[in-house]
């Protein structure tokens, strides 16, 4: 019995570690929603804005990853 709720709470604590997640799917596309109208708006400094966007969506696509990893520590290691 306490094996089972031991190991309902390690999920529950991995799903929770997930909401990083959302944060990083919402910042990814406020990334791409603002690089999209800013090259709209000035195709010549495309190339500029694009890289700049990318980068962006990298460091907010990190704390995805890092929230993953925690998940899968908790549930794996733990």
């Amino acid at each position: 019995m306490t094996g089972d709720i031991q190991i309902g709470l390690k999920l529950l604590g991995a799903g929770l570690a997930m909401l990083g997640a959302i944060g990083a799917g919402i910042g990814v596309g406020l990334a791409a929603m603002g690089g999209v109208q800013a090259m709209g708006r000035n195709p010549d400094a495309a190339p500029i804005i694009q890289t700049n966007m990318i980068l962006g969506m990298a460091f907010a696509e990190a704390v995805a990853i890092y929230a993953l990893a925690v998940s899968l520590i908790i549930i794996f290691a733990a």
